[in-house]
């Protein structure tokens, strides 16, 4: 199908779309129902799984297009379904599998991801979650840590180890789990909010059937670079808005409060909104690319300076906050039914989105991490020392 074809299909499914549901009126559920049964929900898939088997670069004109229809965004409501899980289940999944895509964008099921653990957290392949194979059946012990809505997921993306005896990237198998399952524990970590957005999980003895591995046995860790793959791109890709939205917004609105700034407070701002025009250019440039199937480094650099960048402008909104910016209220532990509330809603609480963006240069990949990433990766520099390439996994150090 030629693109302007292409084009034509998707503006009649958004016309019926927007013809059948009413944005103020209709649960947005019902409307990431029909949007997904349109075939609205990546149009790049396959028909019959959300998609019209389309070019990419109409995501954009349909979720712009719903933007400005005021359709709630389910990003931020099931940012591992949406944004994580339902690629890689495309990629690698069985058609049973397949089936999960819809209640995934509808929210209907929640996601998590179980990949840290208290000893693997940058070396992710180090981890030692066990998963024994019993006839049909995966027998998983183990714990993880910092998984973002564990507690209210029904599923999960599980890296687990299937063989000790051989190096730490070749013996792991990916699973998804049902978050329901008998010896699933899921205990609230408590953060500088006092909300518990993120857990620790523990998995004592769950049994998981074979037909919920995804990939070959030993073959976790290619399946797992593909979820941190679309992890990243779905964390940057949040820095894509209209210019002078988001972070950078909040701070000329409190510049424009009427209170006397100094000349420091003003080269403040002007650096913060330079480094957030940038992000929001790189973000699109790096879209245009994905969408010319010739993606390149801006993923991983986007994933960096998101959290640098995002950083940058709350410390900004604290400073020009004064006293009131070393206050918090409402410190009750509370565990949030979406992602990071305090930065997806533009009304949060100024103090609360400070603390908050604090993991930013954490999750999704540390700092220092996409800093190797890009400097091996995209700048060629020479990689870091590694002595356990071919040690097998029970051998190395703990």
């Amino acid at each position: 199908m030629v693109l302007a074809d292409q084009g034509a299909l998707v503006d009649a499914r958004l016309g019926e779309l927007l013809g059948r549901c009413r944005p103020t009126v209709d649960a947005p559920e019902a409307i990431w129902a029909a949007q997904f049964d349109l075939g609205l929900a990546w149009v790049n898939f396959p028909e019959g799984l959300g998609g019209l088997d389309v070019d990419r670069r109409y995501q954009r004109v349909v979720d712009e297009t719903l933007m400005e229809h005021g359709v709630a965004s389910n990003l931020y409501r099931n940012l591992m379904g949406v944004g994580m899980a339902a690629p890689t289940l495309l990629a690698f999944g069985s058609p049973a599998h397949h089936s999960l895509l819809r209640p995934a964008f509808t929210c209907e099921q929640i996601w998590c991801q179980l990949f840290s653990e208290p000893g693997a957290g940058s070396d992710v392949a180090g981890l030692a979650t066990r998963a024994v194979r019993d006839g049909d059946e995966w027998v998983i012990n183990g714990q993880k840590v910092w998984t973002t809505l564990a507690h209210i997921a029904d599923w999960g993306l599980l890296l687990a180890r299937t063989d000790p005896e051989v190096p730490k990237h070749d013996g792991l198998t990916f699973f998804i789990v049902d978050m329901h399952t008998a010896g699933v524990d899921v205990r609230p970590l408590r953060q500088l909010t006092g909300e518990a957005e993120y857990n620790e999980v523990f998995l004592t003895d769950v049994r998981i059937p074979d037909a919920n591995r995804i990939g070959d046995v030993g073959a976790g860790w290619r399946v797992a670079l593909a979820t941190l793959a679309n992890e990243r791109v779905t964390i940057g890709g949040t820095s894509r808005r209209e210019r002078g939205m988001g972070p950078i917004g909040r701070a000329v609105d409190l510049w424009q409060d009427g209170a006397v700034r100094s000349a420091a407070e003003r080269d403040h701002l002007m650096r913060c909104w330079v480094a957030a025009e940038v992000l929001r250019l790189t973000a699109i440039r790096a879209e245009e690319a994905r969408e010319r199937g010739t993606p390149g480094p801006e993923g991983s650099i986007l994933k960096l300076a998101t959290g640098l960048t995002e950083q940058r402008i709350y410390d900004l909104c604290v400073s020009l906050l004064g006293a009131d910016g070393m206050l918090i209220s409402d410190y009750d532990l509370v565990q949030p039914t979406s992602v990071s509330t305090s930065l997806s809603d533009p009304d949060a609480d100024l103090v609360k989105a400070f603390l908050t963006i604090q993991c930013a240069t954490i999750g999704g990949g540390t700092t220092d991490i996409m800093r190797n990433l890009i400097g091996e990766r995209v700048l060629g520099l020479p990689g870091d020392v590694r002595v356990d390439r071919a040690v097998p996994w029970s051998q190395l150090p703990r």
